[in-house]
């Protein structure tokens, strides 16, 4: 507020709104709006609400209308001498000053209070922008730790895939060697069964005795997994299961009885 502007502003701490119509004015200099002023001002002894000051005087507290009629302003100093009405005048300005002087003081008290609450501001942001760039070089840390242990149990995935693929290709080779074995071990056993001593042969009707076999040897297994697992058989003994006539044939033959 400037010496030029027209409107003064409420002098009670939560009020500062702008004045009209009537107002409330004190010995020390102090204007309230006309609801604090009245509510204020109606106790006794009167206090000054601004500076504490008391206010027992018969003109200390004097209720003024802020824009008074023309007729008002025509007679209110009409009949003073030229000195006394400049010493209203003087006076009146003088408190005009004074709130001006005092609106300054407290912008600029205002002021100040804004600037010491932003530098705390600024500090408590500051703060908090430090804790959370350390917090975020943490979490840096962190994910770089833990990408070098995702990169370490990705390689050590490969290395598990490969030796399971290794044990798989070894488990197909031996699940091949031993079904061979298997088989190679019923053909031996269904021609052991077909000469059992006593066994007649039905071509001739000469009973014929089984040859002794020798028991199937085992070779050594080359690196490369291709390896034999039995030695040659005799030579006697060297036809196969398929060359054998089986019973159901021998059936289908009339029977031939040797006098």
């Amino acid at each position: 507020m400037s010496l030029c502007d027209d409107t003064l502003l409420c002098n009670f701490p939560k009020c500062r709104a702008k004045l009209s119509g009537f107002a409330w004015v004190t010995a020390c200099s102090h204007v309230f709006c006309d609801q604090h002023g009245s509510g204020e001002f109606s106790r006794s002894p009167a206090i000054c609400p601004a500076c504490s000051s008391a206010l027992s005087g018969k003109l200390d507290i004097v209720r003024t209308e802020l824009s008074p009629s023309e007729e008002y302003k025509a007679m209110v100093l009409a009949g003073l001498r030229p000195d006394v009405v400049l010493d209203i005048s003087a006076r009146a300005l003088a408190f005009w000053s004074y709130q001006v002087y005092q609106e300054h003081m407290y912008q600029e008290y205002s002021l100040s209070r804004a600037e010491v609450q932003l530098k705390q501001m600024e500090k408590v942001l500051t703060q908090q922008n430090q804790s959370r760039e350390l917090e975020l070089t943490g979490m840096r840390g962190e994910i770089t730790s833990l990408k070098k242990v995702m990169e370490e149990y990705k390689r050590k995935y490969s290395e598990v895939s490969e030796r399971l693929m290794e044990r798989n290709r070894q488990y197909q080779k031996l699940q091949g060697l031993y079904d061979s074995l298997r088989l190679r071990n019923m053909v031996v056993g269904e021609r052991d069964s077909l000469l059992q001593p006593g066994h007649h042969d039905f071509n001739t009707g000469v009973a014929r005795h089984a040859t002794p076999q020798r028991s199937p040897q085992f070779l050594p297994v080359n690196h490369d997994g291709d390896s034999r697992f039995f030695s040659c058989l005799e030579a006697d003994g060297a036809k196969t299961f398929f060359q054998f006539s089986s019973p159901a044939r021998e059936r289908g033959r009339p029977f031939m009885k040797k006098h």
